[in-house]
């Protein structure tokens, strides 16, 4: 059985889009199970059905006022053009009093999920005979649960994916079912493991962080920027302890592990998205894995000569 997973990763989603699409249209790969955690959560629902078109343009097209309805930040630019994020105080202290328990709110992209992914795709998706598993973590029960298309319904799913992406406290904290659900990175940001355990033989794996750490991060300036590197650290952490664990895992059930990395940093801060750089990481994704493949292809070939 042929399982795709991709990572966590915020607006470089993007990237593993164009990566995606590569193995799917110009590798004519199918699979069975695809397994995503926050942006991989919004992208492998339109992968599974080859919605490719689709994805691509809602990644393409998306800013911050399609994910926020309460943005707890505002965007600006250093001497230099790189775009980094600030408090906004106003927004934030209309929120806590508001009773809300977190810096913003990303109820828009509740909406965007089900308007870009709707009842019929879904019913199409149950009807493909696919799996595609969306990783959340339960901050009630301490646990990470992977929520199956086979299992729940419309809305459910929905609500699901949506909270696979609310990255807190900067986004949305929900509840469901008596619990408070969170990002699924939190619990498993590369989720390879499971795609083991539930018999996946081959697994491409397209991680949203480059293989090696090339990058010191800048002094923190005020608490989103302190938070930010506090969760990228914690981010950082997970993701290797999620690769280890899923070789020994696929190393004990002899499965094989296709990795895709980017192969450069793309941004610093995956909570902004900026489509015109989007549009860009959507492409080099592309590029990217058709780069590693034609490589490996040469390898392949030089060996057997």
């Amino acid at each position: 059985m042929r399982a795709l997973v991709i990572s966590g990763g915020g607006s470089k989603g993007a990237f593993g889009g164009g990566v995606a699409q590569y193995l799917m249209q110009e590798m004519g790969k199918e699979y069975d199970m695809l397994v995503g955690t926050s942006t991989g959560s919004l992208l492998v629902p339109h992968l599974a059905l080859q919605n490719i078109e689709k994805i691509k343009e809602v990644y393409t097209s998306v800013n911050q006022n399609a994910i926020f309805n309460v943005c707890p930040f505002v965007i600006k630019k250093d001497k230099f053009g790189e775009q980094s994020i600030a408090i906004d105080h106003w927004s934030v202290l209309r929120n806590f009093l508001k009773g809300s328990k977190t810096f913003g709110e990303s109820k828009k992209l509740r909406k965007l999920i089900e308007k870009t992914f709707t009842r019929e795709n879904y019913e199409q998706l149950q009807a493909s005979g696919k799996e595609v598993l969306v990783t959340v973590s339960n901050l009630s029960l301490h646990k990470t649960e992977y929520k199956s298309s086979k299992e729940e319904t419309y809305e459910d799913f929905c609500d699901w994916v949506w909270m696979s992406c609310n990255y807190i406290p900067f986004m949305s904290l929900a509840s469901k079912n008596g619990c408070e659900y969170a990002d699924g990175g939190f619990g498993a940001l590369v989720p390879i493991k499971e795609a083991v355990e539930r018999g996946a033989t081959e697994i491409d794996v397209i991680i949203l962080e480059t293989e090696v750490t090339y990058y010191n991060n800048l002094p923190s300036s005020n608490v989103f920027s302190l938070l930010s590197n506090l969760h990228g650290f914690m981010m950082d952490r997970i993701e290797k302890q999620n690769i280890t664990i899923g070789k020994y895992a696929a190393n004990q059930k002899e499965a094989i592990i296709n990795f895709y990395y980017t192969p450069t940093v793309l941004t610093t801060n995956s909570l902004i998205f900026n489509k015109e750089k989007m549009k860009i990481w959507w492409k080099s994704g592309f590029d990217y894995a058709k780069y590693k493949n034609e490589e490996l292809n040469e390898i392949k070939v030089d060996d057997e000569g």
